[in-house]
């Protein structure tokens, strides 16, 4: 059975580099662990790393969290869907928002719930995802005093996120004026301007930060110590947080080629023939893991370089032995670093075992 491991100490490594990186530049950070999917082994142990806030976009894993350790700070780092204030309101302590209409709604709820829920106020800086646009920010914010038990806790944006826009010093000072434009004119203290993910420690580290900036939400840069504008490790960090472990099924020489009349394969790909191909054979392993688990083998990365992909079906994951030099046999493991979407979907995976090492 294929499984996944978590290393404590290079977690626990990662997790006091940006701690130390943080409060350096007199920053507050908040982890964001949606990604270890509210697995309960691996939020014990990353929830007992520091007193930080945590970030999470599922409720089910906030929940998890509040049950863990009641005096968590808690940020729901997406805007709530209707059917789901009640639950926003009893278990997150921070929300995103940009919908005037469901903040209305969470304050009925904070009411009725006899709570006081805080909210971020996210603005679009250009990736397109989540945000009201700049130039409505100040009619917003000011609607927002007439609703009883919200409060704003800050403003904040996302980069990166789907168009792939990256952030810049000019993008965030952007930002930071915002934040001076609402003190201005409304005599009222922003607490936080949440710059952004992991796509902002590196110009942390060139230190392009603007002052006004104070809060930024880290998930994947400290369980894979990435930076991401370069796609390399950062030095210092660990890259070796997560494997993932897969067991040889069967290892066979058969043809390059496949014989008969092809067609699309199940996951609608049609075969590209290399005729230079013909008559050759090559060793071809087959892994006890599929595209149920893994979603794309380029998330993998097989740590014996000398293994490549084949192709995958829904259960099994087929590989070129020919030419690594170490003699595997069945029943042998294949260790996997992996990028961040493929974690997430192997942890997202019932049928993966999850182990902390």
């Amino acid at each position: 059975m294929a499984y996944i491991t978590l290393n404590k100490k290079s977690l626990t490594h990662n997790y006091s580099f940006l701690q130390s990186l943080f409060a350096s530049h007199q920053k507050e950070w908040a982890p964001v662990l949606k990604l270890l999917c509210g697995n309960k082994t691996f939020l014990e142990y990353v929830l007992s790393l520091g007193d930080e806030q945590v970030c999470d976009a599922r409720l089910s894993n906030i929940k998890r969290i509040k049950a863990i350790n009641p005096d968590k700070e808690t940020i729901y780092i997406k805007p709530p869907a209707k059917r789901s204030i009640p639950n926003v309101v009893k278990y997150a302590d921070v929300s995103f928002n940009t919908e005037l209409t469901t903040m209305k709604w969470l304050s009925i709820e904070a009411v009725k719930q006899q709570k006081i829920h805080r909210i971020i106020i996210m603005i679009e800086l250009g990736d397109l995802r989540e945000g009201i646009m700049g130039e409505y920010l100040m009619e917003f914010y000011k609607k927002i005093f007439e609703l009883p038990n919200i409060q704003v806790a800050g403003i904040g944006a996302n980069l990166n996120c789907l168009s792939g826009v990256m952030p810049s010093k000019d993008k965030l000072i952007q930002l930071s004026l915002y934040e001076q434009l609402i003190e201005a004119k409304f005599g009222k203290k922003i607490d936080y301007v949440s710059g952004g993910s992991s796509v902002m420690i590196p110009l942390l580290l060139k230190k392009q930060i603007p002052k006004g900036i104070n809060h930024f939400r880290i998930g994947e840069t400290l369980f894979f110590g990435v930076d991401l504008f370069t796609n390399k490790t950062i030095p210092k960090m660990k890259d070796d947080v997560f494997m993932l472990y897969t067991e040889i099924i069967e290892i066979t020489e058969k043809p390059i080629i496949p014989y008969g009349y092809l067609e699309e394969n199940p996951s609608g790909e049609t075969l590209e023939i290399d005729p230079e191909d013909y008559g050759k054979n090559h060793s071809r392993g087959i892994l006890d893991i599929g595209l149920l688990d893994i979603s794309n083998t380029e998330f993998l990365i097989p740590v014996d370089k000398e293994i490549t992909f084949i192709g995958a079906s829904s259960d099994m994951l087929v590989v070129d032995l020919s030419k690594t030099a170490k003699k595997y046999k069945v029943g042998d493991l294949v260790r996997f670093k992996m990028k961040y979407m493929g974690a997430l979907r192997v942890m997202n995976s019932e049928y993966i075992e999850k182990k902390l090492v």
